[in-house]
């Protein structure tokens, strides 16, 4: 059933996991022409459950395939869309990480997306693993 209509739930993409959740808004097409489906992806978010530990100050280390991550244009940052996550995740304490990188990140920058090999290392320097 593919019917269109003038509303249509807003859903959001987990920035560190990739699952599409609700954010619970609705959307209306102010012209009331059907024109949107019932679920529609506006933009990049943190779950619940991602929201949590970044509020409990941890940044999450993403691993993404640059082999199948899109290229960033002119030396940009690689955009959330461009990312082929690999599905291994690591969540450190934000002032753990500034020490193991030995640079800040912005208060508000939940994830970081890093190069296969990176959270292995990681896990073996800690001696165990990283969740």
């Amino acid at each position: 059933m593919n019917e269109k209509s003038h509303v249509s739930l807003e859903q959001h993409v987990c920035l560190v996991c990739g699952a599409t959740f609700d954010t619970g808004a609705i959307l209306l097409d102010r012209r009331l022409r059907a024109s949107m489906e019932r679920h529609t992806t506006t933009g990049w978010s943190l779950c619940a459950e991602h929201r949590k530990l970044f509020d409990d100050g941890y940044v999450a280390l993403v691993e993404c395939d640059p082999q199948r991550s899109g290229s960033p244009a002119g030396g940009e940052r690689l955009k959330p869309e461009q990312a082929y996550r690999t599905g291994r995740v690591a969540h450190v304490k934000r002032e753990v990480f500034a020490r193991l990188f030995d640079v800040a990140i912005a208060i508000t920058q939940a994830c970081v997306f890093v190069e296969p090999g990176v959270i292995e290392r990681l896990q073996a320097r800690a001696g165990r693993p990283l969740g």
